[in-house]
């Protein structure tokens, strides 16, 4: 059913959000162009990692049983049989009493179930000072303890990053399934706004929010088509919407969702498809637009390129999770309050915030400022369950 400025909570929207998309068709693709991809399917290594038990440690491998009770007064002497060279698997078995040099990430030889650092050896002749008792697995990793052919190493839905290429590369996966990248279209909309190149007169501002969209889509994995600059009109506006419907696989409007006189979007969105929400008991971002046309998700953002910002934060990812089937979520930390906070019950507030030390300090009072978006590390998160918090509280801060 549709619902015109009728607020529903945050979670609510969620679901809607998550109700309107699957997860799009996968490709194989060569781990070079992975980058910044999401994972269709687990990644096991093809053999175990390490592939023989090695050390982490420059030292000497020992039998740990040899070491008990050693100290700096009285250590336990080894006699030292060898040394291990790195790439060789040693043929000789270590037996009681001895003890072979191991550099790290060599093989462990036959035998020996710890490493004795080299800080703690002292090295005379053929023999060996050992001041330190070790345990059994000590300065040690064994077979297939980093990843094991029998187990998952890189579940599905894990966005590619450096470091996961490394994880990939070292499991042998040279070619990996991913979901296609979602087309994303931007549509930004207003009388008032000029491209970034032209300098603004009068009440003119430069259009912030189709680059603001086009790096976050880029950002979560999905490919930003902008349709530029429309003016508030509602043949343009619908043309533009046809457009973007037609080769995107979702479209965000920003600008023209407001209660009033200009509120075309929603009208718009009603007259191709439906409204499924419109109003959110969210601050910034009350008057966001939920809509379904041809199938196909819209979304409309507030103008002002904050409030949209926390739109995207909340909203917009959750949808591109949902079409690239991106297991990752907002990266945040809990932290002390400097300052008290006060918010509406009943309301999620967002509320952009520095931290300072081992404390978070609410950005208050010009908060509408665009330079808060930069001039800040990210957003305290008020759920509507409570009214606020008190200095000293510990808060859920998002990070940018």
């Amino acid at each position: 059913m549709s619902r015109f400025l009728s607020v529903i909570q945050v979670d609510e929207a969620i679901r809607v959000i998550r109700g309107m998309t699957s997860i799009s068709p996968g490709e194989e693709i060569s781990l070079s162009d992975a980058y910044g991809r999401v994972l269709s399917n687990d990644i096991c290594s093809d053999v175990n990692i390490p592939g023989f038990d090695r050390s982490t440690v420059d030292g000497y491998a020992v039998i740990s049983s040899d070491t008990t009770g050693a100290g700096d007064a009285i250590p336990s002497m080894l006699k030292l049989t060898g040394r291990i060279v790195m790439g060789d698997i040693p043929e000789d078995k270590l037996i009681p009493g001895t003890c072979m040099y191991i550099p790290t990430g060599a093989s462990l030889p036959s035998g020996a179930d710890a490493v004795v650092m080299i800080e703690y050896s002292e090295e005379i002749g053929d023999q060996v000072l050992i001041q330190r008792p070790v345990a059994p697995g000590e300065n040690v990793i064994v077979r297939g303890e980093d990843f094991g052919s029998d187990r998952v190493a890189v579940p599905a839905g894990t966005q590619i990053s450096s470091r996961v290429a490394g994880v990939l590369a070292a499991c042998g996966a040279d070619y990996v399934q991913v979901s296609s990248r979602p087309r994303i279209g931007i549509i930004s909309t207003g009388n008032e706004l000029v491209p970034v190149k032209a300098i603004p007169l009068g009440g003119q501002i430069r259009d912030v929010n189709t680059w603001l969209c086009n790096a976050f889509v880029t950002e979560n994995g999905g490919i930003p088509i902008s349709y530029g600059i429309i003016k508030d009109d509602r043949k343009s506006l619908s043309d533009a919407l046809n457009d973007a419907l037609c080769s995107c696989d979702a479209v965000l409007m920003s600008g023209g969702s407001s209660k009033g006189e200009r509120d075309m979007c929603a009208d718009i969105i009603t007259s191709h498809g439906q409204v499924l929400v419109h109003g959110i008991a969210i601050s910034p971002g009350k008057p966001t637009i939920i809509g379904l046309v041809n199938g196909k998700p819209v979304i409309g953002l507030p103008g002002h390129p904050a409030s949209a910002y926390v739109v995207l934060l909340v909203f917009v990812r959750e949808l591109i999770n949902g079409m690239t089937g991106r297991s990752e979520s907002e990266n945040h930390i809990f932290v002390r309050l400097k300052t008290p906070l006060r918010s509406a019950q009943g309301r999620e507030d967002y509320v952009r915030a520095i931290l300072k030390g081992e404390y978070v300090e609410p950005v208050l009072g010009k908060s509408g400022l665009t330079n808060t978006l930069i001039h800040s590390d990210g957003v305290i998160k008020v759920p509507g369950t409570v009214e606020g918090y008190e200095a000293g509280d510990f808060v859920k801060v998002i990070l940018w």
